[in-house]
């Protein structure tokens, strides 16, 4: 099976991703957590509102502004309960408990349309989900805290937001770059409401070079490019597939820990990379069958052409 364009990149917003727990690491020791949210957001909303206007993409819409709302304020809030979790438990138990969003996301998904995968993929989402443990268990699986269970709330409203982006924007005439761009706002106002009372003046006034370096890279790496990656990508495929894909996050986040930070390969570590990544892998086939018998079934003898644009922008048929 070839990756298809969609695959390849939500990949590479998993790989992006990987990356922002080192930046994050660096620019947070300086910032503090909110200033750096705010900042990035705010870097990002710019970014994308210079994009929009010399594409002459047009104002909102509203339809595009409530949408943009509510997936701008699941994401704050993703963020949000990561960030504070995360703090207030260890590492293994964070990175498990998160993970658990490519269970979920599929359970939703299901739910919502009331069409079940086949248990295979569910078998090949528990095999990714254990292989996030072993990849992560370093310092041990710990005695839950009050951090667990906000880091299971996170995976939750994560699985939400992924769900909620595809089936709120699929078929409606929405354009990605201007939702991203409402989202992105929403996220920069209140990230910078919240940091303003904690310093946020004052902690960008003191940010050396290496910090605004590390701000750049979320902003226009993290933020911009995989938001709308990830929006376009989730529009295009399932919010389950999209949700399996992400889930490779961890394994980036190790190679670039070993690869910037001087982190060592283990056995622990390549044991649960391999798994994550034959769980993926396995689930991505499943999932690819399962659609395509289904749209195989429904859409009788009228002949469509693969990769077709709707007006919601392109889907795989």
């Amino acid at each position: 099976m070839h990756p298809s364009r969609t695959d390849v990149s939500l990949l590479a917003v998993a790989a992006v991703w990987g990356s922002s727990y080192w930046a994050a690491q660096e620019a947070a020791a300086q910032l503090g957590v909110l200033p750096l949210l705010a900042v990035r957001f705010l870097v990002a909303g710019v970014v994308l509102a210079l994009v929009a206007a010399v594409l002459r993409s047009g104002r909102p819409s509203r339809g595009e502004m409530r949408l943009g709302v509510v997936l701008g304020g699941s994401q704050a809030l993703v963020l949000v309960l990561e960030t504070w979790g995360v703090t207030r438990t260890t590492a293994t138990n964070a990175g498990l408990l998160i993970s658990l969003t490519v269970v979920l996301t599929p359970v939703l998904e299901s739910l919502a349309g009331r069409r079940w995968l086949p248990r295979r993929f569910f078998v090949a989402v528990v095999v990714a989900v254990v292989g996030v443990a072993v990849l992560v268990s370093g310092d041990g699986l710990s005695a839950p805290t009050v951090g667990d269970a906000v880091m299971l709330l996170a995976a939750f409203v994560r699985s939400v937001h992924v769900t909620a982006s595809g089936s709120l924007t699929r078929d409606r005439p929405v354009r990605t770059l201007t939702l991203t761009l409402v989202q992105t706002w929403v996220c920069a106002l209140g990230f910078t409401a919240l940091a303003l009372p904690a310093g946020l003046a004052g902690a960008v006034v003191g940010a050396g070079a290496g910090t605004w370096w590390a701000v750049a890279w979320l902003g226009l790496a993290c933020t911009v490019f995989a938001f709308l990656v990830q929006l376009w990508a989730v529009r295009a495929t399932s919010a389950a597939r999209a949700s399996l894909l992400m889930g490779t996050e961890p394994v980036w986040a190790v190679a670039v820990g070993i690869g910037l930070a001087g982190d060592h390969l283990t056995w622990a570590v390549g044991l649960g990379a391999a798994l994550v990544l034959a769980g993926t892998g396995w689930g991505q086939r499943v999932e690819l069958q399962h659609r395509t018998a289904g749209v195989a079934g429904t859409a009788g003898p009228v002949s469509r052409p693969a990769g077709g644009v709707s007006a919601a922008g392109p889907r795989r048929r």
